[in-house]
């Protein structure tokens, strides 16, 4: 009480040691900014929506910021794509003739994927797909590369790798067949690749580096045993890895798993909000990429399920709609009911 100097000011070691000087000396002193008193208390206004202005560097921590993967599919096409292929995205092959799938009163035509239970085979797919933009449109300046991802240090195999290695980007299906044999092998659930996909660009984002040509497996190898031990109840160990890629060690796999941890800085947390706008990205990439999810007709089993999930949902809220209902009107706005027959002609 009654100080002239406030805890900003006091922070300053130049200030304290004029503690004792003239109050003429101290307004000089204040006008300093503060790196030069070095002074580091923030400010309130710096400290005001922090997750906003980080918002679009960390889609994997944020519902409300874009992917990665989407953003850099949406910056180059696929080279197999043509106006032909895309029209036949359209269509559905139906006893050797082109025809489209409509839906009607009598018939419904559904995929069978959906956000809490995706299809494996399509969402595989779809992931594969992801790392495959994720590598072709790489940073060119290049990010920093880490030892333990690197195949020419940490080979998977046994067989002698190239010396140009990392020069030549993979193909969809490549990856494609490198995932769909780890999750067969593993007998891993859909849901698991999604959060496998959180976890890569979780990786790339706090770690800064890139996912190139000589370090893809690696990383996905990586994401994929620490997505499969926090999904899954039944975790897969890492000595089951060893048993699928027959020449890597279970030291290997350790080490691998643990600097994985250490870059995402123990972060394993993926809510639902996050979940759940990777799986609809993961939809408008195959949309867009001609891996549209097959189209079944709705059958009697699935529209009586789907009528008592209805049904339990609106018997959830129906007390919370009576409690919304007004229970009382004012006179003013007051009016009677009035019947008016009706003329047929």
């Amino acid at each position: 009480m009654g100080s002239t100097t406030s805890c900003c000011v006091s922070a300053s070691p130049k200030l304290r040691r004029n503690a004792h000087s003239r109050l003429e000396s101290y307004h000089q002193e204040s006008e300093l900014s503060r790196e030069e008193t070095g002074c580091n208390l923030q400010h309130i206004s710096d400290r005001e929506n922090v997750d906003e202005l980080n918002m679009e560097y960390n889609p994997s921590d944020h519902p409300r910021a874009s992917t990665i993967f989407l953003s850099k599919s949406q910056n180059d096409e696929m080279p197999y794509r043509n106006v032909q292929d895309k029209r036949k995205s359209l269509f559905i092959n139906n006893h050797g003739t082109l025809r489209r799938k409509y839906s009607s009163c009598s018939t419904i035509f559904l995929d069978d994927n959906t956000v809490s239970q995706p299809n494996l085979k399509y969402t595989i797919k779809c992931v594969a797909l992801a790392i495959y933009y994720h590598i072709k449109n790489r940073d060119t300046d290049g990010g920093m590369l880490l030892d333990i991802f690197d195949e020419k240090l940490h080979p998977l195999s046994k067989s002698e790798v190239p010396l140009d290695y990392n020069q030549h980007d993979p193909e969809q299906k490549q990856i494609y067949r490198f995932v769909r044999t780890l999750f067969s092998a593993a007998q891993l659930t859909a849901e698991c690749a999604i959060v496998t996909l959180v976890y890569l660009e979780r990786l790339l984002t706090y770690a800064e580096i890139d996912i190139c040509p000589g370090n893809w497996k690696r990383i996905v190898l990586g994401a994929i045993l620490l997505a499969s031990k926090v999904w899954d109840d039944q975790a897969v160990w890492n000595v089951d890895y060893c048993q699928i890629l027959k020449d890597i060690t279970v030291e290997d796999m350790n080490e691998l798993e643990r600097q994985f941890l250490e870059l995402l800085q123990f972060n394993i947390n993926v809510p639902s909000s996050v979940y759940a706008k990777y799986y609809f990205d993961l939809r408008s990439l195959s949309e867009s990429n001609n891996l549209s999810f097959p189209l079944e007709p709705l059958s009697r089993d699935k529209a009586q399920k789907l009528e008592a999930i209805s049904r339990l949902c609106d018997d959830k809220y129906k007390d919370i709609r009576r409690a919304a209902r007004k229970r009382s009107a004012s006179m003013d706005n007051l009016c009677g009911i009035r019947w008016v027959p009706a003329i047929l002609s």
